[in-house]
């Protein structure tokens, strides 16, 4: 049985973000606290080393639901079990973890709680997800997606251990971590054990990019400081976010085994399920951090064609082999542009109708600056085309962007963008510097 370990450090944390990068919007939810988060430590992990060679065989990546039903069932035995997942949940052989529970000994699975997209993962963003009943374990689906985003007291009447399941995409904007961090408070709060599994971080754990969040920005698309790619697995963010006081001292993270966090998702030797409909593979998630930005704007950001995330553009952006140009002259890492035309699945954007696109093509993903990616092309596309160009009504891009500062920049000029990157790298590194100490895997 893998032990339980406490006893973390107070975070040092003021006088970084708060005094130094952002004095003028201070971070109250980044002030250290003195609460400690518990992990239960993965046994025969990769030593640290420089190297980002795939794992060998014999020390293949193992999903923390493994190893929390190997070593660490203490943490379930005779309690009911609630389940946060979707169709991402699933052990090394692609077997659902909602099976595995239900199927498990001295213990009971008796509720299923399903995040934005829905239990199977094919829901429409942003819609609804209703309640209902998984029809191979006959376990009731509870939705948090739809009319809450956080579990009731009525929905946890019956759970004594909340187990958090979920394969995320390490980038701010994706609600599944906050799904996690809101039903940590409300289990928590409620005398409830809150047990995050964790999983890969698949667009490499150790790579930090883009401005941190403001607090009148909160939403489900970003509740914490944290930058836009923040470079940690869902079971770091947790353990972090309970040591600095974010959330409370009683959330338990299950670590992976042989887990590096050099590593790309592909080279965990993991399945890949998608995690959303238009995150397809590695590739869309890694350029999500940027090209999600324009989800907030009417030009497309891919969706409704084969490769949503790698496509942008609308049937007015004529001038695209221009803007291709101009921004392949910037050589930025590891990607080149082309322009190409397609049509348009309807129900997206220009649904129905032939679009110039600007194409990503990505040469080097360990080179790729995604938020430096997607802010260049909103500020070259905005740029030819005032007119045409518009940001989506209220403050979505606020929300996505986590402050004011993407919109003015975008707006004003060239130089303007160049000193908005500049600000946010100065803001990742720091937020680098102060997760380092809470970090649980070796690069």
């Amino acid at each position: 049985m893998t032990a339980i370990i406490t006893g973390l450090g107070v975070a040092a944390i003021a006088g970084h973000l708060l005094g130094v990068v952002l004095r003028s919007a201070p971070l109250p939810m980044l002030i250290a606290g003195t609460a400690s988060a518990q992990t239960a430590p993965p046994r025969g992990a990769a030593p640290s080393e420089p190297g980002r060679a795939a794992p060998a065989e014999d020390a293949a990546v193992v999903p923390g639901i493994e190893v929390l039903l190997r070593d660490s069932l203490h943490l379930l035995a005779g309690k009911r079990i609630g389940l946060i997942t979707n169709q991402t949940g699933r052990d090394r052989s692609g077997r659902r973890t909602i099976d595995l529970l239900h199927e498990g000994s001295g213990f009971s699975l008796v509720a299923i709680f399903a995040p934005e997209h829905g239990l199977a993962g094919t829901a429409r963003g942003g819609a609804p997800i209703a309640s209902s009943i998984d029809t191979s374990t006959g376990v009731p689906i509870r939705s948090l997606y739809g009319q809450r985003y956080a579990p009731s007291r009525e929905m946890l009447a019956d759970v004594d251990v909340l187990v958090y399941d979920v394969q995320d995409v390490g980038a701010r904007p994706y609600t599944y971590v906050w799904t996690m961090t809101l039903a940590a408070e409300a289990a928590t709060r409620l005398g409830k054990r809150f047990v995050v599994v964790d999983r890969p971080n698949p667009i490499r754990a150790d790579r930090i990019e883009g401005g941190v969040m403001r607090p009148a920005h909160r939403s489900l698309v970003g509740r914490e400081a944290v930058p836009m790619r923040y470079g940690l697995t869902p079971g770091e963010l947790a353990h972090w976010l309970s040591a600095i006081g974010r959330l409370p001292r009683g959330v338990q993270v299950v670590p992976m085994r042989n887990y590096r966090r050099s590593l790309w998702f592909d080279e965990t030797a993991l399945p890949w399920h998608r995690p959303s409909p238009n995150i397809t593979d590695v590739e869309a998630a890694l350029l999500f951090p940027g090209i999600v930005f324009f989800e907030a704007t009417n030009v497309s950001e891919g969706r409704g064609t084969d490769r949503p995330f790698r496509l942008v553009g609308a049937p007015w952006l004529t001038d695209a082999p221009e803007i291709v140009a101009e921004l392949n002259a910037r050589a930025l890492p590891g990607v080149r542009l082309s322009h190409v035309v397609r049509s348009i699945g309807r129900g997206e954007k220009f649904g129905g109708r032939e679009a110039h696109l600007i194409a990503i093509e990505v040469v080097d993903r360990d080179a790729v600056r995604p938020v430096e990616l997607g802010v260049r092309l909103l500020r070259a596309i905005r740029k030819r085309h005032p007119a045409e160009f518009r940001w989506q009504a209220g403050s979505g891009i606020e929300e996505l962007s986590g402050s004011t500062e993407l919109r003015r920049a975008v707006n004003t000029s060239d130089a303007a963008v160049d000193a908005l990157l500049a600000r946010w790298e100065q803001e990742a590194r720091f937020f680098e510097r102060d997760v380092a100490s809470y970090r649980l895997y070796p690069r």
